[in-house]
């Protein structure tokens, strides 16, 4: 059975950082892809950041630039790193893993991990 587990939320004070980890338990091929999307109060769920196959990385223009996601492929883990938070980036954040089995697309999501930014 294969599961994603975020860590590393909590509070922390604008303009301040703070590092998600998201592991993967379970025996499974390396992810297609890995990222993270977040949904704040009120909102719709959207992404922050992804980590493609190749390398290639896509990022919300709302965090380019604070936030950097990185991949350990051999663990299929990947990582969010903040920088500069602001109180917007209050939100749960939520891990994804993408497989593709056989021309099928499966998506892993983790459980969430709550983001808040205040002071």
């Amino acid at each position: 059975q294969v599961q994603l587990v975020e860590s590393g939320g909590g509070l922390v004070q604008p303009g301040g950082s703070l590092r998600l980890s998201c592991t993967t338990s379970g025996s499974t091929d390396s992810f297609y892809r890995m990222g993270w999307f977040r949904q704040a109060p009120g909102k719709q769920r959207e992404l922050v950041a992804v980590h493609t196959s190749g390398g290639s990385t896509n990022y919300a223009d709302s965090v380019k630039g604070r936030f950097t996601v990185s991949r350990d492929n051999a663990k299929n883990t990947v990582f969010l790193q903040m920088s500069s938070l602001v109180p917007e980036d209050t939100a749960v954040y939520y891990c994804l893993g993408v497989l593709f089995v056989a021309g099928d697309e499966y998506d892993y999501w983790g459980q969430g991990t709550q983001v808040t930014v205040s002071s």
